[in-house]
């Protein structure tokens, strides 16, 4: 679609539409900045705005006028925004297109994509693959872009024809694609997640595996072979786009596997070892298989295996992720405020190699936390639960015979009962298999306040 003398209504007002609304100012377009949340005011929205944004962008709050759907050619829907909302139906209704973010900025941009997807892993493989490319292709060609905190929109008329994106692609971004087609796409794996929004496993299942939409037998996908999903996702893809496997616990004959603690390579990109796990800095068989899939979409993008070895031998944890802060009175405290889903907070736990004091709960997801719970495993010799979930998760707790645990009203009040209960020789750990909603505004904050809190609980203990 030309952009130029459009009117776009872009439907939501936060980082994602603001970035959007920038990127239809400067494309020519005349954007139309819609957001539902009635404590927004016109002035804040439009300080978020760049200046020559503000100067074009109309901005309607609370009430979506019909008039404004009917003098739209097209809908830009901010990632946040579920696509079964009521004034989503009315814009469909009205036979108005319906893009998503990532979609804008595809059609914006120029070069290669290289899309990373999966319940989990997602930003460690976005951020290790990103520093390979640019190992590569040189720092000024790649832009790491997407779910990660860059939006797209932002970096899409940057972009030339050498240019590589790499980018961390949500489910609900994936939601709202049409032509979106990255040369090289990943799938880190699919466990339950965001069913508030997607309502069913098998939806949610259906909207990951779109990243291959536009996908062709030149282009590749990077699949878990140990996720059944995917591995029968990635027989179904037979003939249709070249698929690329990584195991954690056999030999792939096309891929990439862990074997004796080191990954090896096998197939198109070369046979034998890539790097002994003991030689690079991240832990757990989960980052290892972070790794096997940001090589694989290197080596697919045209990285070679001395180039990888490079990075990796540099290349820390991502923050928020199983993140170290600081050990006080022999007491570990690590900040994994990213592992919002059970899953992402079982590898967490699976990572400590100490008795480990947990702090759990956050906003509700629909999520279920047997498995988490099960996989305490004598590793977690308390839980402190906070948010709307501390309830649910202590009542799953009970059923499991898991004590003791502790419930608590603030963030606060967690983080100094945590410190009654660990001795030296332990680990605090956040990982809350929750998302940070209701309590704080991203999972970033909460992280940041609990290192916060941990530094300073060092600067008065010195």
């Amino acid at each position: 679609m030309e952009l130029r003398g459009k009117t776009v209504l872009v439907f939501g007002a936060g980082k994602s539409g603001i970035g959007a609304a920038g990127l239809l100012a400067e494309a020519g377009a005349l954007p139309v900045l819609y957001d539902g949340n009635e404590k927004l005011t016109e002035e804040t929205v439009r300080s978020s705005l760049s200046p020559s944004a503000a100067a074009c962008t109309q901005i309607v709050l609370k009430e979506l006028p019909d008039e404004r759907i009917q003098s739209a050619d097209l809908c830009v829907l901010s990632p946040g925004v579920p696509t079964d909302l009521p004034d989503v139906n009315r814009i469909r209704d009205a036979g108005v297109p319906v893009w998503g973010e990532v979609e804008l900025a595809y059609q914006c941009s120029r070069g290669e994509v290289l899309a990373i997807t999966g319940t989990n892993g997602k930003t460690t493989t976005t951020s290790l693959l990103g520093e390979i490319m640019k190992r590569h292709a040189g720092e000024e060609r790649v832009f790491v872009v997407g779910n990660i905190g860059n939006p797209y929109t932002d970096a899409a008329l940057l972009t030339k024809d050498d240019s590589i994106c790499v980018a961390e692609i949500s489910s609900f971004q994936l939601e709202t694609i049409h032509s979106f087609h990255p040369h090289v796409s990943a799938i880190t794996n699919i466990t339950p997640d965001h069913l508030n929004r997607h309502h069913t496993m098998e939806e949610y299942i259906r909207v990951k595996e779109l990243i291959t939409l536009n996908q062709t037998p030149e282009d590749y996908v990077v699949l878990n072979y140990e996720d059944e999903v995917l591995r029968s996702f990635g027989q179904s893809l037979e003939g249709k786009v070249h698929v690329l496997w990584f195991s954690s616990a056999r030999p792939v004959d096309e891929g990439m596997y862990l074997e004796d603690g080191v990954l090896k390579m096998a197939g198109s990109f070369g046979t034998g070892d890539l790097i002994a796990v003991k030689e690079q800095q991240l832990l757990g068989t989960h980052n290892y298989e972070n790794i096997c899939t940001a090589a694989l979409c290197a080596l697919a993008a045209g990285a070679d295996a001395e180039e990888i070895r490079e990075v990796l031998k540099k290349f820390r944890a991502v923050e928020h992720r199983i993140e170290f802060v600081e050990e006080i009175d022999g007491i570990a405290w690590y900040n994994d405020s990213k592992g919002t889903n059970p899953d992402a907070a079982i590898k967490a736990v699976q990572a400590m190699v100490r008795p480990t004091v947990l702090i759990g709960g956050g906003y509700d997801k629909d999520s279920s936390y047997d498995e988490w719970i099960e996989s305490f495993n004598g590793k977690v010799k308390a839980l402190v639960l906070i948010g709307a979930t501390k309830e649910k998760i202590a009542e799953c707790a009970s059923r499991h015979g898991f004590e003791p645990v502790f419930l608590c009203e603030s963030f606060r009040e967690a983080f100094d009962c945590c410190r009654k209960l660990a001795s030296c020789g332990d680990a605090v750990l956040l990982s809350p298999a929750c998302a940070s909603w209701g309590m704080f505004r991203n999972y970033e904050e909460r992280g940041d306040i609990f290192k916060a809190m941990v530094r300073e609980l060092k600067r008065v203990e010195k």
